[in-house]
C-alpha cells in the first residue's frame, strides 16, 4: 500500500491480468512446444477467457502479415494448412487472411482472385475449447512457415490488368466445356480451339511489348501439385510450362510448383495444365474401371503409369503445337522469343540457383502406361494454322 504524491488518499496497487497477458501465457504455453499437453494448457487459458478473443485474431492476423514477408501469398497458405491440418483450419486461416487484407487494393489480379476463392463459412458450433486448440494449431504452423522466394518482378507484365481480356474468357469457356463433354472427339476440338487462342494471344502480346514496352520482365505463380500421384502431375505442369515458354520448379514438401514466365503464358499455363488434369482424371477413371471389370486390382501402379503416360505424351504434342504457331507467325517474332527465353531462364536462375532433376519412380504398368497415352492422343491440342 502507498500514498499518491500531493494527496492523503491512500492508494492500493492491484494487479490485473489483461486480456493481452491472457494470450501471451497461452502462447508461451502452446506455440514453442510440440506436446499435447502444451496445447491443452494453451486452450484451456483462452477458453477461460473471452474478453481475449479479440486480441487473438489480432496476433493471428500478425502471423498472416509475417507470412507475405516470407514470400508466401493468399493461396499458398491455404494450401499448406489444407494439406497439414484440415478443413476448420482453412476456414480459420482463410478469415485471418481476409481481416488482415481488410479494405486494401490487392497487389495484384492473382491476389486479388486468390482472396475471392477464400471459404470463410464455418460448419456447425464449436465449444471455446475446441476452438482455441484449433486456433493455437493453426498458429503453430503459421509461426513455423519458412521462407520463399518472392515472386514479384519489375516490368509492366507484373502490374495489376484492370480487366481479364475477352480472349481469357473465351479459353475458360471452351475448357469447361471440353471437361463436361462425355465425347473424345468435342473435346479434342474444343481443347484445339483454345490452345489456338492462348498461342495467339502469347504471340501477338509478345510483339506488342517488344514494340511498345522492352523493359518488361518475366513474372512468376504458383500452382498447387497436390497428392496422389503428385510426381507426375509435376511432370505434367512441367510440360504445359515448357511448352508455353516457360520455367517449372517443383517444390515437393510445400505441395506446389513456382512457374516463371511472362504474364500471358502464365495465364495459359494455369488454364491449361488445370483442364488437362481434369481431363487425364476422368479419363483415367474410366479406363481404371474397364480394367477392374476385368480383373485387375493394381490400381495405385496403373494409375502412376497412367498420369505419367499422359504427361510424357501430352508434352511431345505441345511442343509441336507451339512450334507449329510459331511458324506460321511473324518474320520478326523468332528474335522476340529468343529474348524472352533468355529473360525467363535468367528470372529462374535468380531465384532457384541450385536445382535438382527428379526420377518419376513406380511407372511399371504396361497398361496404365498404354491407356495413359491413348488418352493424352484423345485430349488432342495442336492448334490449326493461323488465320490469316
Amino acid at each position: 500500500m502507498g500514498r499518491a504524491a500531493g494527496s492523503g488518499a491512500p492508494r492500493v496497487t492491484i494487479e490485473r491480468v489483461s486480456t493481452t497477458t491472457t494470450v501471451d501465457r497461452a502462447f508461451r504455453a502452446a506455440l514453442y512446444d510440440d506436446t499435447d499437453a502444451a496445447l491443452d494448457t494453451g486452450a484451456s487459458l483462452l477458453a477461460a477467457d473471452p474478453g481475449a478473443d479479440a486480441e487473438l485474431v489480432r496476433r493471428g492476423e500478425q502471423f498472416v502479415a509475417a507470412a507475405w514477408r516470407r514470400g508466401w501469398q493468399p493461396a499458398d497458405v491455404v494450401r499448406i494448412v489444407r494439406r497439414e491440418l484440415d478443413a476448420l483450419h482453412v476456414r480459420l486461416v482463410s478469415a485471418l487472411i481476409l481481416g488482415e487484407a481488410g479494405g486494401r487494393t490487392p497487389p495484384g489480379p492473382r491476389w486479388a482472385a486468390q482472396l475471392r476463392d477464400l471459404d470463410v463459412e464455418f460448419p456447425g458450433t464449436f465449444d471455446r475449447f475446441s476452438h482455441a486448440t484449433a486456433v493455437l494449431e493453426l498458429y503453430r504452423l503459421l509461426l513455423r512457415l519458412p521462407a520463399l522466394e518472392p515472386l514479384e518482378a519489375p516490368g509492366r507484365d507484373a502490374a495489376p490488368r484492370q480487366q481479364e481480356p475477352r480472349m481469357l474468357t473465351r479459353v475458360r469457356a471452351l475448357l469447361a466445356k471440353a471437361e463436361a463433354t462425355g465425347y473424345p472427339e468435342e473435346a479434342e476440338a474444343l481443347s484445339a480451339k483454345a490452345q489456338e487462342l492462348m498461342a495467339r494471344h502469347s504471340i501477338d502480346e509478345a510483339l506488342l511489348a517488344a514494340r511498345t514496352h522492352p523493359e518488361n520482365a518475366p513474372g512468376a505463380c504458383r500452382i498447387g501439385v497436390e497428392p496422389p500421384y503428385e510426381t507426375a502431375k509435376a511432370v505434367l505442369l512441367d510440360a504445359v510450362a515448357t511448352a508455353n515458354r516457360c520455367r517449372a520448379v517443383w517444390h515437393e514438401a510445400m505441395g506446389f510448383s513456382t512457374v516463371i514466365g511472362f504474364e500471358p503464358d502464365l495465364e495459359a499455363v494455369e488454364l491449361l495444365y488445370t483442364s488437362l488434369l481434369v481431363q487425364a482424371t476422368g479419363a483415367m477413371t474410366k479406363a481404371e474401371a474397364a480394367q477392374r471389370k476385368g480383373g485387375r486390382k493394381r490400381t495405385k501402379t496403373f494409375r502412376q503409369s497412367f498420369l505419367a503416360a499422359y504427361a510424357h505424351r501430352i508434352g511431345d504434342r505441345l511442343r509441336t503445337a507451339a512450334e507449329g504457331q510459331v511458324a506460321h507467325s511473324e518474320g520478326d517474332l523468332l528474335p522476340v522469343l529468343v529474348a524472352r527465353d533468355v529473360a525467363v531462364a535468367d528470372r529462374m536462375e535468380r531465384m532457384f540457383p541450385e536445382t535438382v532433376t527428379t526420377r518419376l519412380r513406380g511407372v511399371g504398368d504396361a497398361a496404365g502406361w498404354e491407356q495413359g497415352a491413348a488418352a493424352a492422343d484423345r485430349a488432342q491440342v495442336a492448334g490449326r494454322p493461323r488465320l490469316p
